[in-house]
């Protein structure tokens, strides 16, 4: 659908060698793995890791890309009244969860790179929006020709944040009861690391 949705949006994105798609690991990957297919896009993983506050941790109070500098939300920071030395111990942790993960998802693959492309960011949903707008950051360092946001579900505060800073956004649905997430779809199991590097080496179209 989410595929289906860009090309309704923009038919050159089909076959054009410009274009490459990059999922947010891990759940934004099985995502991007069908738009780059639909596509007939090269994908890669774009590596980021949320910022959770220590004493909840499930809740986001910013978001670090592999590349990047980390993206803090300063009210959620305040709120709930994190220190200096504890968000950069959060930091540290995650920065060092992302190296991890370069180096298994790529095994001595270079990085595919946006510079010049046309840049699609993959994911899953938004929720808060902190993962995406690190991920922005990042890739804007890159100088994609163009640098387009894709994702399946979010609340329309998110896409509302989102969209000024990226040339063009898409999203399935934008729904008033938005809770999370996963409650939009069928499955939404934990992706593993094994099923990222297994979707990163399986063809979505040919060598460009």
């Amino acid at each position: 659908m989410l595929a289906e949705s860009l090309i309704k949006r923009d038919p050159h994105l089909v076959d054009n060698p410009a274009v490459a798609v990059f999922g947010l690991a891990r759940g934004g990957v099985p995502v991007a793995w069908e738009v780059a297919a639909e596509l007939h896009a090269p994908l890669d993983a774009f590596i980021i890791r949320k910022l959770g506050v220590p004493s909840s941790p499930e809740l986001a109070l910013g978001a670090v890309a592999f590349g990047g500098s980390p993206a803090i939300n300063r009210d959620v920071v305040t709120q709930f009244r994190v220190t200096e030395q504890q968000l950069q111990q959060v930091v540290d942790t995650e920065t060092r969860e992302l190296t991890r993960r370069e180096q298994t998802y790529r095994a001595g693959r270079p990085p595919l790179g946006m510079t010049g492309r046309i840049a699609i960011l993959v994911d899953d949903g938004l929720a808060t929006g902190s993962s995406m707008l690190a991920a922005i950051a990042a890739a804007r360092t890159q100088k994609p020709d163009r640098l387009i946001v894709a994702v399946g579900v979010a609340p329309q505060s998110a896409i509302s944040e989102i969209a000024p800073l990226v040339d063009d956004l898409v999203c399935v649905s934008t729904p008033t009861d938005f809770r999370a997430v996963g409650q939009w779809y069928e499955r939404f199991d934990q992706v593993s690391d094994a099923t990222v590097c297994k979707l990163l080496t399986t063809p979505t179209t040919q060598n460009r």
